[in-house]
Order: C-alpha cells, then sequence, then structure tokens
C-alpha cells in the first residue's frame, strides 16, 4: 500500500515521511484511531515506504515496483510480520494463534484495509466468540523477532488491535519494548489505546490518525466506486468519519435517497394541520425502508439538522453542501434556532432509539411528525 493510495491525511503521512528522511525512527510507534479510519492502512503504506529498495532519500512515497513493494503490498514479504486477535474456528479448533490464520488475513485486508474487528470476526468464521491476542501468542512474538531480517533494512511487526492481548502477550510486548530487537520496528494499531498497559504506552511513539472528513469519504466513494456524489456525501454523513462503514452502507442505501426523504418529511411536519393524511402516507413509505434503514435515516436527520442549525447560525459553519442540500438548507434554517435545535435533536434521537428496540416504525413515524411539527413552530 501507498500513501497516494489513502485519502488525505496529509499531516500524519508528512510526520511519518519526515521520520524516515531524518533518520528518527522509532522502534514502536502507536497508531491511534478510531475503527474504521486509516491507521492500518497508513502503517502498512509507511512499512512499506521504510522498506522500499527504490526509493529516492527525499521521495513523498513508496516507489511501488521494486521487489520489496511488490511483495509488502501483497502482504507477502518475508519481514511483515501481524500479530491479530484470532479464536478457535472450525477450520482452526485448538491453538489459535495469528501465524495460522495469515492466508484469510491477507485477503481480508487487501479486499479492505478500513474493516473493523466484527468484520474480521466475520471473516474468519468466529461465529458469535470474541477475538483475542491470547497467551500463547506471546511465544510467538518471542520467536517472531528473535531472528534478524531475511532480506530488508527493517523487520516491521504490526499489532492489529494491541488493546486485546492477553497480560500474559502484553507482558512479552512490553519486555520487547522495553529491549528492542535490533532493526525491529513494531507498529501498534490501536481503536482503543486507552486500554492499553500504561508502560506500554509509555514506551511507544504515538501517531493520531483523525477521522476521515465528510468530503475524503465523499471523493473516495466517488472516484473509486462510483457512487453518486449526492448520495455519495450521504453515506458519509452517515459514516462519522469511518471509511469502513461508507463502503459497507454504499450499496445497502443505494435505493433510498434520505435528504429527498427528510426534506419531504421536514414539509409535512410543519404544515401537519392541513395534512395529516399525507404524514399517514409517509408513514408507510418510512415502514417500507425496512429497519436498518429507517435507522440511518435518522442517524443522516440528526446530522443533516446539526448543518442546519450552523448553517443558520454562521453559514461559514457549513462550508460544503451537495448541490441539492443548499436550497433547503437555506430555507429550514429561519426554522432550527437555538429555541428549538435541542427538542429537534432529542425528538429525532429518541425516535431512532425507539427503531432500534423494534417499535412499530409507522407508530413512531407518525407521534414523532407530529412532535417535531409543534417544535418547529416554537
Amino acid at each position: 500500500m501507498t500513501f497516494a493510495s489513502i485519502p488525505n491525511q496529509a499531516a500524519v503521512k508528512q510526520l511519518l515521511r519526515q521520520s524516515v528522511q531524518r533518520q528518527h525512527v522509532a522502534h514502536a510507534q502507536l497508531f491511534r484511531g478510531q475503527e474504521g479510519g486509516a491507521a492500518l492502512a497508513l502503517a502498512l503504506a509507511y512499512a512499506q515506504y521504510l522498506n522500499c529498495e527504490a526509493r529516492a532519500a527525499d521521495a513523498d512515497d513508496s516507489c511501488g515496483h521494486c521487489p520489496a513493494c511488490t511483495k509488502t503490498a501483497k502482504l507477502a514479504h518475508p519481514d511483515l510480520n501481524f500479530i491479530v486477535p484470532v479464536t478457535t474456528t472450525k477450520t482452526v479448533s485448538k491453538d489459535a494463534v495469528s501465524s495460522k490464520f495469515m492466508g484469510e488475513w491477507r485477503a481480508f485486508v487487501l479486499d479492505n484495509p478500513y474493516q473493523g474487528l466484527n468484520d474480521w470476526m466475520q471473516h474468519i468464521g468466529a461465529e458469535n466468540k470474541q477475538g483475542n491476542i491470547s497467551k500463547d501468542e506471546a511465544v510467538q512474538i518471542l520467536k517472531l523477532v528473535s531472528l534478524k531480517a531475511f532480506e530488508a533494512r527493517f523487520k516491521i511487526v504490526i499489532l492489529w488491535l494491541p488493546e486485546l492481548m492477553h497480560p500474559a502477550a502484553a507482558n512479552a510486548v512490553l519486555k520487547l519494548l522495553e529491549e528492542p530487537p535490533p532493526a525491529t520496528i513494531f507498529l501498534l494499531v490501536s481503536h482503543a489505546p486507552e486500554q492499553l498497559l500504561p508502560t506500554i504506552i509509555s514506551r511507544v511513539q504515538p501517531v493520531v490518525v483523525r477521522p476521515f472528513s465528510e468530503d475524503d469519504i465523499t471523493a473516495y466513494l466517488r472516484d473509486h466506486y462510483h457512487v453518486p456524489e449526492v448520495k455519495a456525501r450521504q453515506v458519509a454523513q452517515l459514516a462519522d468519519g469511518s471509511l469502513g462503514a461508507a463502503l459497507a452502507s454504499r450499496d445497502s442505501n443505494a435505493d433510498h435517497d434520505y435528504f429527498e426523504f427528510f426534506r419531504d418529511w421536514m414539509r409535512l411536519c410543519f404544515n401537519h394541520g392541513s395534512k395529516a393524511a399525507d404524514i399517514l402516507k409517509k408513514s408507510e413509505e418510512f415502514q417500507k425502508l425496512g429497519r436498518e434503514n429507517q435507522k440511518e435515516m435518522l442517524a443522516y436527520s440528526l446530522g443533516l439538522l446539526r448543518k442546519v442549525l450552523l448553517f443558520g447560525i454562521d453559514p461559514k459553519f457549513v462550508p460544503h453542501l451537495a448541490n441539492g442540500e443548499q436550497q433547503f438548507v437555506t430555507g429550514f434554517a429561519k426554522f432550527v434556532t437555538p429555541r428549538n435545535a435541542d427538542l429537534l435533536t432529542k425528538e429525532l434521537t429518541d425516535a431512532h432509539y425507539h427503531i432500534e428496540r423494534n417499535a412499530n416504525a409507522k407508530m413512531v413515524f407518525m407521534d414523532s411528525s407530529l412532535r417535531l411539527g409543534g417544535f418547529l413552530k416554537i
């Protein structure tokens, strides 16, 4: 993986490049970021950059063509090692350690490096079991770093989700961080670094990976998956900075235009006194969406409502709006103010809560519509 293949993240990429160019590469680094973010992708791109054989001293990226880059891109370089959470499955019925799942891991990451733990557990057929980095992995970790690099400048060990380490594995890693083997670099990729041992935190250099912006996700979906701009932005808004979530949902809601639904809904709510029959018809439309799409629509509604409020305070707070949203947000901002914003937000949040707990969708929608209509006139 190259830095160029990862959307934006310019500041982190520059930090990583400079550490190599200035020969200040820390032996242990902690890539900390949310699930579905760029932490794992950046660690992979950094590993490739470190061991690239044809990279110029001031190059912004790995060459992508030398033998080291080719092998690393396929996750098949002998000096690129992984420790990941696993559990027993139908194919691995005992002694579950990372090395027994490397084929599945390569396929998983090469398909999409922005996935999370649950995606990985489903990929290996873990069913309802919880994955972890077991105490048996401690011996594997020590064996892994006991040998020198085979052919690259650095032996690289990527620990994905180290917060799931068994205490024995955590202590083994701590020992290695305290007395690092020569030419070995540990890249820890964590979604919950606060769960790591403080002694481990104190021995790693932090690399803070920020969530993807709405524009980053929109552009990625549009350019790589040919998702229409309006739909890509709706998915990006729902994803809340997680490219993994956006990729997972890009097809599930492809037939639903949440903006159009929300716009028409708010117009009906505002005029509910004379259009009760239309609200009833809209509630039937809402019911037909299905529970997951109902939840997504309400989540989208909350996000758009926030944009409306911010736009009303100062349009500079919402610099990017899809073409279809601009006119609506400008007009709707007159009715969403600090006086009623909390009431509107709470109503949509409560509706999401009830839908999530299998309440009757039609009744929830009708009740919320009547309440929202009242709040919009405050």
